[in-house]
């Protein structure tokens, strides 16, 4: 298990620095800065710390302990609480939510990634903050404030989501050029099932964008007590997930067309298909029949009438030819 990581962040520079064996009641006294707290993974221990030191509300402190289906955020006279998601792609088309919880104050931010599914590796959990933190360790920017960073590390969470459907993107052209080389015409089954996993990934990342801009909407309705600054950063984020939501369903418009233009084709193939059989029905109908009735007495074990077998199948041609050729005017085949 991946241990949880704490950065003291000055106030006035906004540089900042791992602190090692972090004493966490002593940094949340301290006035000249601010911490940061990544759990990896939430733990009971976890659920005592944020109630103890930080003093959360036992309702926040449990959804950081209980996985979250859709974003959420709490927000408190002092503190804000956010749950976002990324998608992850599994195996056989199935969609991991990498939820990411977090906790803003004026002189702390807490971010727990999970629950999660043991299948999938804490390093992947861990994606956009060890990004962050590898920046902000190294100058590279400055966390005026818990929001800022908060900013940076949704930031680079939809950045990754953009790069999702940007993967995607190229998935679906390459099954629109298959679609027009008529590459997968004879294993329609294989392709819908590979159209539609796409499709599922691109509904997932879509869903999310669009729960988190509605969220995010939310902030700025009931946080309007932070500094415009922030609520600043909250609107752009906002902004950053609307972005993402028109994106994705643009890219699934398009999916949808191929789909269904790939469907169109192969229904009116069947259905081409379908009347030629009743065509070939019909013909031999007929001809069935007269050589049912009248085979028993035309055709014996003894001997046969050359004559009148000749006669019937002169007739039962006659009848194919004339039901052919009447199909053809009716436009059948």
């Amino acid at each position: 298990m991946a241990e949880d990581t704490v950065f003291w962040v000055e106030r006035d520079s906004g540089l900042a620095k791992e602190v090692v064996n972090a004493d966490l009641d002593e940094l949340l006294g301290r006035d000249d800065g601010w911490l940061w707290l990544d759990v990896a993974e939430p733990t009971e221990q976890t659920a005592t710390t944020l109630t103890t030191s930080f003093g959360f509300h036992p309702r926040a402190v449990q959804s950081a302990m209980e996985r979250a289906h859709v974003p959420r955020m709490h927000g408190y006279p002092d503190h804000f609480m956010l749950i976002l998601h990324r998608p992850l792609r599994g195996e056989g088309g199935h969609v991991h939510y990498l939820e990411l919880d977090l906790f803003v104050g004026p002189n702390y931010l807490v971010s727990v990634h999970g629950p999660r599914n043991p299948v999938v590796p804490i390093s992947a959990m861990l994606t956009e903050t060890a990004e962050v933190a590898k920046r902000l360790s190294a100058g590279r920017f400055k966390a005026t404030s818990p929001v800022v960073l908060m900013g940076w590390i949704i930031a680079t969470l939809t950045a990754a989501e953009e790069t999702s459907v940007n993967e995607l993107a190229e998935e679906v052209g390459g099954l629109e050029k298959r679609v027009m080389a008529h590459m997968d015409d004879n294993n329609p089954q294989s392709f819908l099932d590979e159209l539609f996993m796409v499709r599922h990934v691109l509904i997932t990342v879509r869903t999310m964008a669009s729960q988190s801009s509605e969220i995010l909407t939310r902030c700025t309705r009931v946080l309007k007590h932070l500094p415009e600054a922030d609520l600043e950063i909250i609107e752009d984020l906002r902004d950053r997930y609307r972005r993402l939501d028109r994106i994705a369903t643009s890219q699934l418009d398009f999916l949808t067309g191929v789909s269904d233009f790939y469907r169109g084709r192969t229904d009116t193939r069947m259905t081409i298909a379908a009347e030629r059989l009743a065509v070939i029905a019909a013909v031999t109908l007929p001809i069935t029949a007269i050589s049912s009735v009248l085979g028993m007495n035309v055709i014996v074990n003894d001997h046969s009438d050359p004559i009148l077998l000749t006669i019937l199948l002169v007739i039962m041609g006659t009848i194919s030819i004339w039901l052919l050729r009447w199909a053809k005017r009716q436009g059948w085949w």
